[in-house]
């Protein structure tokens, strides 16, 4: 009985690993395509083009991976 219990705790474990990174593949996806569009925008406005665009892109994907990188390391401390 005390394996299915540990068992069942590692698939629970599992399954909110999956999750996590799904969630944060997501964020990423509407983030940069998000601050791409705003880049375009203000590109267009400004006359700036593709300053704006590219500054904004790769700062969505910097911070969402600082996060991941965050959640990452609190998900492996309370494993």
């Amino acid at each position: 009985m005390t394996s299915l219990h540990k068992t069942h705790n590692d698939e629970f474990g599992t399954f909110r690993t999956i999750t996590l990174l799904s969630t944060w593949g997501l964020s990423l996806v509407i983030s940069s395509f998000l601050l791409l569009w705003i880049g375009h925008l203000l590109d267009e406005k400004l006359g700036t083009a593709p300053k704006f665009m590219l500054g904004l892109f790769f700062a969505a994907i910097a911070g969402c991976m600082t996060g991941l990188y965050q959640a990452a390391r609190k998900n492996q401390k309370n494993v």
